[in-house]
């Protein structure tokens, strides 16, 4: 090999080529090490009501690193996703030194629980909120099948001019729904559905002319219903109770 002149001449230029990508290496590192590439702005856009420049500054102290190349925007998301308020953030680098950060609030629907909220997703979080809300209830996982029935029940009983404003779904999957004039149902586990379509079909005759404050209606009965109003016996339109309601 050594006294080869071809493989001599080809392993320098090996050699040089490694040398010479070490050093640009090198450059490469030291530049974007640089403090004259250190970020100067932090660009906050979006969905911002919800979000004070005290979070702003406390997940900047916490998460931006280094510099405008070196910084982990995805640490960064991270951190912004954790406020309260935050359903997501999109983070990306805006040459020469800045980054950007857009916002998507929680679009608040209701109170999960005693503590929690959910969003029109029917995500549950966590977040301070003033004010009557809608309330939902149901076993852990359930917050977006208790959001879509919501969705169905408002459009089911706007056509009576009611609204839902709790809506609970049992451990043993039964569902009860409180309407805004304090009138509470039972719908079960069984043909929900079919058992809401019957008692709103019914309402303008057997409901709206007793013109009384109703309290319950229990809908788990074969062929109608059965109504309690204060000081009235209880008035019934249904044979018996189906099995397993």
């Amino acid at each position: 090999m050594w006294d080869s002149p071809g493989r001599m001449s080809r392993l320098a230029d090996v050699l040089f080529a490694v040398a010479a990508l070490l050093v640009l290496y090198a450059l490469l590192r030291f530049a974007i090490h640089h403090p004259v590439f250190a970020v100067g702005e932090l660009k906050v856009s979006g969905d911002t009501a919800r979000l004070s420049m005290e979070q702003v500054q406390d997940v900047t102290k916490r998460e931006v690193r280094g510099t405008f190349f070196t910084t982990d925007i995805i640490k960064l998301r991270d951190g912004f996703e954790t406020l309260p308020w935050v359903r997501r953030a999109d983070v990306r680098r805006l040459w020469p030194d800045g980054l950007e950060v857009v916002i998507e609030e929680h679009k608040l629907l209701a109170r999960w629980g005693k503590e929690q909220l959910v969003n029109m997703q029917g995500e549950v979080f966590s977040a301070t909120h003033e004010g009557a809300l809608p309330k939902f209830e149901g076993p852990e996982g359930s917050a977006g099948e208790v959001t879509a029935y919501y969705a169905r029940l408002t459009h089911v009983f706007s056509s009576i001019g009611r609204k839902p404003v709790e809506v609970l779904l049992s451990p043993r999957r039964a569902w009860q729904v409180r309407l805004d004039d304090g009138m509470r149902l039972e719908l079960g586990r069984n043909q929900a559905d079919a058992r809401l379509n019957r008692f709103v079909a019914a309402y303008p005759q057997a409901i709206a002319p007793l013109k009384r404050r109703i309290d319950y209606v229990d809908l788990r009965y074969a062929n109608g219903f059965a109504v309690r109003v204060p000081g009235m016996a209880e008035v019934k339109d249904a044979s018996a109770v189906r099995p397993g309601a």
